[in-house]
């Protein structure tokens, strides 16, 4: 599942490209426009910026600004870096102990295959998609 903190990112990012400017955007506007918790926002938005997938300055004219196009984003960068991981099973997680039945598991199999299906979906996918409403 996936949690509020990487679907707000996403309405964050989406909230920004729609703006089509250049000029940075102020937070409490981002959380008033989206109706999400300007406190919440903060914490989400500090991984965007850490990744430097947003840039933010502070004062009188502060805000967030994309630091790229719409259509260079991935669904798939964003909601992995939000979410940390995906995986569908713990034996996928990337810090996960080499598990003893992986060489005779009969499940395995399908749970990579949908890994990867996962990950090609949203990979796939660019926020300018879902602007465009392109899913």
């Amino acid at each position: 599942m996936i949690s509020t903190k990487g679907r707000y990112a996403l309405r964050l990012l989406l909230d920004l490209a729609s703006q089509n400017s250049n000029e940075y955007i102020p937070l409490r506007t981002i959380a008033q426009r989206q109706n999400i918790s300007e406190k919440y926002l903060q914490i989400v938005i500090r991984e965007l910026v850490q990744a430097r997938l947003i840039k933010g300055i502070s004062g009188k004219k502060g805000g967030y600004r994309l630091t790229r196009r719409p259509e260079e984003y991935t669904v798939g960068e964003i909601l992995y870096l939000e979410e940390n991981s995906m995986a569908p099973v713990s034996c996928l997680l990337p810090d996960a102990e080499p598990c003893d039945r992986s060489s005779t598991c009969p499940t395995l199999p399908m749970w990579e295959k949908y890994d990867r299906l996962t990950k090609d979906f949203f990979y796939g996918l660019t926020i300018q998609d879902l602007l465009e409403g392109r899913v």
